[in-house]
């Protein structure tokens, strides 16, 4: 173990306040492109190619580069390393608001290797200083502060392009990475925030990993149909309202922003159902409600709101289910650093493949069903998968 262990500081509740901060810093500044993509595009002449890779470098990184922020996590300890990703965002934000294209694309690449270190080393914090009993909790808040980031930063980015220009509507995210940086150094002292430490490898049992070895491969195919799931309802539902239900373009982005915000009930809703139920109940019921999305939509579209309820609760639920098992599961940290790393490098790559693939399907059939049917085999694979790999999770007390 690196530095101190928060649950022993006087005011563990500051923990909490931390794991906030920091999830709001995982997702914020991976949206707020999407909505200047326009602004961007006319002041800088970013080809539709180059425009596209603004918003899915982020998730290849998450993809490509887990492996190196396990290791990051690893070696230079837990604290350090969240350290590594606050400050990673913030110098990423100020980078990609300062300059030309390069400078655009540079900022984006910082800003999506240091989010993937933050993915890995999260969880690490609240399985290695939460009682057992609270950590479903905290997983819980950890999601929520996740979509809480996402929609703020979606609603309120725009407005700010609209004042002040898209470089500082960019630019504005930097504040919670300050306002980061500060309650994390407050939380674990200086020297343990920016010194390395590398975790106490001591009981390490890579040989206990290889019994759990199935585990991961379900709960990896189990995140790729989630993440898949995700990426692709959020990029395609506001054109499939436009086109079978005749919304404008700013009335279905508005519908589909519930599908964003529910996303906070099913991430504290999971942890708190775990307390009396199964996880292979929760997993189940969770599971239920993401199936909901496209089947309600290729039958009854006119019930669009409630589907996007449902996805919305169930989007968030799913990702906390998942990392509720890994850090349930796993024998010790080091093994959790591993699992987590498989389980989201592999499923952030099936989700980069997400949009790409569901618009690709449409266009060419010309019609939303066919790819309305894709995403309906991929919520059937986190549907089966995390059911049958958390079935060995211990129910919350």
């Amino acid at each position: 173990m690196s530095g101190r262990s928060l649950a022993r500081l006087p005011h563990s509740w500051i923990l909490l306040a931390c794991i906030g901060l920091l999830a709001l810093n995982l997702r914020g500044p991976f949206v707020a492109v999407a909505p200047v993509v326009g602004l961007i595009q006319a002041e800088l002449a970013f080809s539709p190619v180059m425009l596209g890779l603004l918003t899915s470098i982020p998730v290849l990184c998450f993809s490509l580069a887990a492996p190196l922020a396990s290791l990051a996590a690893r070696k230079f300890g837990a604290e350090f390393a969240v350290t590594l990703t606050i400050l990673g965002v913030l110098a990423g934000v100020l980078v990609r608001s300062a300059g030309g294209p390069v400078l655009v694309v540079a900022g984006t690449v910082l800003i999506g290797v240091a989010i993937t270190v933050g993915n890995i080393a999260a969880p690490l914090i609240i399985r290695r200083d939460f009682a057992p009993r609270r950590q479903g909790t905290a997983m819980g808040i950890y999601t929520a502060a996740l979509n809480i980031g996402s929609f703020l930063t979606s609603v309120l980015t725009a407005p700010l392009a609209a004042v002040a220009g898209w470089r500082f509507a960019l630019g504005s995210v930097a504040v919670v990475a300050v306002a980061a940086v500060v309650v994390w150094t407050l939380a674990v002292g200086p020297r343990s925030a920016f010194l390395a430490s590398a975790e106490d490898g001591r009981n390490s049992s890579r040989h206990r990993l290889a019994g759990t070895g199935w585990i991961t491969a379900g709960l990896t195919a189990g995140f790729g149909g989630q993440a898949f799931s995700y990426y692709g309802v959020t990029a395609w539902l506001p054109s499939y309202l436009h086109d079978e239900l005749g919304m404008t373009a700013a009335e279905a982005g508005a519908a589909s922003s519930i599908f964003q915000i529910l996303a906070i009930v099913g991430a504290l809703g999971v942890p708190f159902a775990a307390k009396f139920m199964s996880t292979t109940a929760v997993a189940i019921t969770v599971g239920a409600l993401w199936t909901a999305v496209p089947a309600g939509l290729l039958l009854a579209p006119q019930l669009w709101w409630l589907w996007s309820v449902a996805g919305g609760i169930a989007q968030g639920g799913g990702i906390t289910v998942i990392f509720i098992a890994i850090i349930r599961l796993a024998s010790d940290q080091a093994s959790a650093g591993r699992m987590s790393a498989t389980v989201q490098g592999l499923g952030y790559a099936l989700a980069a493949v997400g949009p790409p693939l569901v618009g690709f399907v449409h266009d060419a059939s010309g019609s939303w069903t066919p790819a309305l049917l894709v995403i309906l085999a991929s919520v059937l694979t986190f549907f089966i998968a995390t059911t049958l790999s958390v079935r060995k999770v211990p129910k919350g007390r």
